[in-house]
Formats: C-alpha cells, sequence, structure tokens
C-alpha cells in the first residue's frame, strides 16, 4: 500500500504526539519516492531524495519519527550517532559502517519476508521430522499401538501444543559463526565453509525441546527453498532505493574553533559523511551498495551550536530544516492518554500479570503532565523520557509488592495518590520559585 502524506501523518499521530512540520516534512520525503518510482528512467535517475535535519531538544519525538516511518512502509533503516565516528586516520568506526549496516539490516528484512513466503510447506516438513522422532522414541517404549495410531496421535497432541516442552534429541546443522577478518571492516569469513559446496554440510546432535526444534527445523526447511544470492541482491536494491539512514546527535560534529584535543576531527567527520550524502559506492560483504538514493535524516539539540555551523557543502545536502518544539503539559496527557503504546497502558499490562488492575484518574494524568513540565523546566529539558522516570518513582512501592500469589486487586491512581507519592517533588519544584 502507497500511502497519501495526509495518510502518513495520520499514521505516525497514533505514536508521536505534535511536532506537525517535522511530520509534514518526512512524509512528503517518502510519497517523493513514490512519485519519482513512477517515472521514466532519465528523469528519475536525475531526482535525489531531499535530505531532513531536525533540530529540537531531546525526547520530543525525532528518533520516533524517523523509525516510525520506515517500519510503516517496511523500509530499511538504522540510527547511528554522528559522535561514534572519526576521521580517516583516528582509531574509530568510519563513515561507510553505516552503509554496511544499512546493507545487514536490507538484507534481513528480505530473508524474513522470502522465509515467511515459504513457512507453511516448511513447517509441515519440520514436523513431519519431528513425528518421526517422536515415533521412533516412542516405539523404543515398548508399545503396543501400530505405528499409524501412533503417528496420529502424535500429530495431534503436537498440534494442540502438549508435547511443547517435551524434550527430544534430533540432528541439525552445525553452521560455526562468521568472524570478521578485522574489527568494523564489515570483511567476514566462515571458516567452516572454506571449500563451499566440496564438503557436505557437518550435523550434529542436540537436546532440544519441541518447541525449539519446530523453530530450528522449520528454519532449516525454509532456507532450502530460498535463493541466497537473489536474496542479497534484492537486499541490496531494496538498501539503495529505500533506505533510511537516521544521523543522530549531529551537531555535536557542527562546532567551531576546534583546534586540538578530542575535537579534532569534528569536521574531518563532516566532511568523510558529505560523499557518503552527495551519492558514492562503498563496498559491502553482499556486494557494491550506491548511496545516491538513500533518504537521509539528521538530528541534533543544537543548544551550543546552530545548523549554519556545519560546513555549507554538508548544509546544502539536507536542504529541509524542521524545528521541533518541547512538549507542553497538553503534549504529556495526549501522551499518557491517546497514543497506542501509551506509558499508562503499558504499566496496566505489566502490573495485570501480577493480578493488578491499575487505571488512571483524568486528574493524576493531569498532576502528572504538570510535574513533568516543571522538572524539564528545573532540570535539563529530556522531553518524553522523563514521564518514565516520574512514573517508575510513582509505581515503586506497587511493582515492588506486586506478586501473581494474591487475588486480583483494582488500584486506582487519582490525584492524591500522586501527590502522596510524588509529593517531595512538588515541594522541590516550589521552593525553587523563591531561589534567585
Amino acid at each position: 500500500m502507497e500511502f497519501s502524506p495526509k495518510q502518513i501523518v495520520n499514521e505516525l499521530d497514533k505514536y508521536i504526539i505534535g511536532q506537525h512540520e517535522a511530520k509534514k516534512a518526512v512524509a512528503v520525503a517518502l510519497r517523493n519516492r513514490y512519485r519519482r518510482s513512477k517515472l521514466p528512467d532519465d528523469i528519475r535517475r536525475e531526482i535525489t531524495p531531499k535530505n531532513i535535519i531536525m533540530k529540537g531538544p531531546t525526547g520530543v519525538g525525532k528518533t520516533e519519527i524517523a523509525r516510525r516511518l520506515a517500519r510503516l512502509v517496511k523500509a530499511p533503516f538504522i540510527k547511528v550517532e554522528a559522535t561514534k565516528f572519526t576521521e580517516v586516520g583516528y582509531v574509530g568506526r568510519d563513515v561507510e559502517s553505516m552503509i554496511r549496516d544499512l546493507a545487514e539490516v536490507a538484507v534481513r528484512l528480505v530473508k524474513e519476508e522470502k522465509l515467511a513466503e515459504v513457512e507453511v510447506k516448511s513447517k509441515a516438513s519440520a514436523e513431519k521430522k519431528i513425528t518421526d522422532a517422536l515415533v521412533q522414541s516412542r516405539k523404543k517404549q515398548n508399545t503396543d499401538m501400530p505405528e499409524s495410531a501412533l503417528r496420529a496421535q502424535i500429530a495431534e497432541e503436537l498440534k494442540a501444543g502438549k508435547l511443547d516442552e517435551h524434550l527430544l534429541e534430533i540432528e541439525v546443522n552445525d553452521s560455526p559463526k562468521p568472524m570478521e577478518i578485522m574489527p568494523g571492516s564489515g570483511a567476514e569469513i566462515n571458516i567452516g565453509s572454506i571449500f563451499g559446496d566440496f564438503l557436505p554440510k557437518k550435523r550434529k546432535k542436540r537436546k532440544l525441546t519441541v518447541k525449539e526444534a519446530m523453530k530450528l527445523l522449520t528454519l532449516e526447511e525454509a532456507e532450502k527453498h530460498i535463493d541466497t544470492d537473489a536474496i542479497n541482491a534484492e537486499g541490496l536494491k531494496r538498501a539503495e532505493e529505500q533506505g533510511v539512514i537516521f544521523i543522530d546527535e549531529i551537531d555535536k560534529i557542527a562546532g567551531k574553533g576546534a583546534s586540538g584535543g578530542p575535537d579534532v576531527s569534528r569536521e574531518g567527520v563532516q566532511r568523510d559523511i558529505l560523499p557518503i550524502v552527495e551519492g558514492s559506492t562503498v563496498m559491502t560483504k553482499y556486494g557494491a551498495l550506491k548511496t545516491d538514493y538513500i533518504l537521509f535524516i539528521a538530528s541534533g539539540a543544537f543548544h551550543v551550536s546552530s545548523v549554519s555551523d556545519l560546513i555549507p557543502e554538508l548544509q546544502g545536502r539536507f536542504p529541509v530544516c524542521v524545528e521541533l518544539h518541547s512538549l507542553t503539559a497538553d503534549d504529556f496527557v495526549q501522551i499518557l492518554t491517546s497514543t497506542q503504546n501509551a506509558i499508562t497502558r503499558q504499566y496496566a499490562a505489566m502490573l495485570g500479570v501480577d493480578n493488578i488492575r491499575l487505571t488512571f484518574a483524568d486528574d493524576a494524568i493531569r498532576k502528572i503532565a504538570e510535574i513533568a513540565v516543571d522538572d524539564n523546566t528545573v532540570k535539563e529539558d529530556i522531553g518524553a523520557r522523563r514521564l518514565h522516570t516520574i512514573m517508575e518513582s510513582l509505581l515503586e512501592d506497587l511493582s515492588f509488592n506486586a506478586s501473581g500469589d494474591h487475588p486480583e486487586v483494582d488500584v486506582h491512581i487519582d490525584q492524591k495518590y500522586v501527590s502522596d507519592h510524588l509529593g517531595d517533588r512538588v515541594r522541590s519544584h516550589d521552593l525553587k520559585k523563591y531561589i534567585l
């Protein structure tokens, strides 16, 4: 399904409150990819993504917008931190590693899709192998039941999940893990497969539960029906055409006047990132990957530096700049109640495991939101992440004392409960008003 920009924003609204300008920018960037794909080749080659810089404090939704956007269209997505990279010649990660990481994600995404296509057939083969093993095991117990009846009984028990925890010894492929030739290089070697198909695959016996054996054998059977080379080629193509790379903390490499010390390579990192964003070819273990049509979204708080402190060439490669704003009390109320992944729902679900039915009154939600705003004002502004700190403090006693060995209990959180459990935090805010 191809989403219109309005549909994309509506989907993002389910998880992220506010920041309408940023949502519009990424929605247009995503739709432009679809528009480009429908153009003739001669025009399509000339059109490159309009990369985006998101400027705003931490915890207001920058990363979440990019992550949800990629998940929405099942695009290969990675998040990297600009501060992790160093200029060529320094010890650390080189900027090309982000492209190799994107290739890994894209190939894994395609492989998962192909495995899902053959899952039914593969599961049937795995069930047959497990049934054969169980039949042989029960025959050793000198059962007088005919084999056909025994197979029917085992098949029924397997389907009902009655044998999930039953231990079983089966033969599986012994696949040694590949080793990197040089850390961070992306080049790997598999010692066990140096001779390719000249030697048969090694098998080994393992004791597993039926549930674990089913997963492992289903995967083995599925891999027999998929073409690895085709998957790698499709993964590279998808990374080139649909890949999204989110570069966080780009403001940390934007400072001027670094003459030495740990900041000496900041401008060098920008210059190394430039050809990747402009369009270049990076070698990965799956083949060459062109970066011309990857969508880059950069973000940073830009408290100390500004976007204009980036080198001009890099600024030119991020033509769209949107500002995200600090969250208000009303925003916090919506985050706590309106989103599909609302924190209050998460805590209610978790404590429900221990027979506690947790509910929140409207005045309690409002009080928590006001405390979050005050905390972000008098301390560091960490946006919606502040809610996790407050909720942990609020429900600490409840979480500690809860256990599954008591009958169901109703716990209603109202404004009085919030004031009683977060009173010290509120009094601290009141005192701050009188400190000059």
